[in-house]
């Protein structure tokens, strides 16, 4: 198994543990679809991937109605997205991504949580690098006969890096740049997608002691309960 495997395995289901922070997350991200391409998902493949993930998650359907409803409003803001990056404590690398209706609110709490918790937030640039940008699809192998091996050279053509079997289903993991191709072949080969999403997996990790591993967690808590916080990652072993 590769980096992948071992980055979801660490942080499997950490994000999305609380139910609140997680429909507000889908919310969002279906907001920001129908704004860039309709509220029809049969010709807007990113509303369809955001539905898939709130089935995953058991959002209710009324409230996935509801939030497509709302951003066919005119008056209903869209959200920008943006990223922050800086260090936690102990030279832990740190990228933080938001979706926000008012930038300057955003800014002022990423900054505040950084400073409280005794990080340090960067420039533009300043750690992304650190950090492989991602795509990631799990498609339902319940019930059918799917060979890994073959699965994967059929997707070389798209550059995916994993394939991989757990107990949810079959996790693919490919180039962000990657992600509509994907989504396209696997819909195509009539594959279910269960869900699908971006992560950004650290090239290298700082190894830190438990008290040390502490400190770096309430900064990374504090981000994670800022309603613009989308995801948080980081480069902490």
């Amino acid at each position: 198994m590769g980096r992948a495997f071992e980055f979801r395995k660490a942080r499997k289901m950490k994000r999305w543990s609380a139910m609140a922070k997680t429909f507000t997350r889908i919310g969002k991200d279906i907001v920001m679809a129908v704004k860039e391409g309709g509220p029809n998902p049969d010709s807007n493949s990113r509303l369809r991937a955001v539905i898939q993930n709130a089935k995953a998650a058991n959002m209710p359907k009324d409230n996935v109605e509801r939030a497509i409803k709302k951003a066919t409003d005119k008056d209903t803001a869209n959200y920008k997205e943006t990223l922050f990056e800086g260090y936690a404590p102990h030279g832990v690398a740190v990228v933080v991504e938001t979706a926000t209706d008012n930038n300057n609110r955003t800014v002022a709490n990423v900054r505040a949580a950084f400073n409280k918790c005794n990080g340090n937030l960067g420039t533009s640039g300043s750690v992304v690098f650190m950090f492989d940008h991602t795509c990631n699809f799990r498609i339902n192998a319940e019930g059918k006969d799917i060979d890994l091996e073959e699965l994967e050279l059929e997707l070389m053509d798209f550059e995916v890096e994993e394939v991989f079997k757990d107990e949810d289903g079959i996790l693919i993991y490919g180039p962000f740049t990657q992600f509509g191709a994907i989504q396209s072949y696997l819909e195509e080969n009539e594959l279910e997608i269960l869900s699908s999403g971006f992560e950004r997996i650290p090239t290298t990790t700082t190894e830190l002691t438990e008290e040390q591993q502490a400190d770096v967690e309430k900064l990374l808590e504090k981000l994670e309960e800022d309603d613009d916080v989308q995801n948080v990652y980081h480069s902490m072993a």
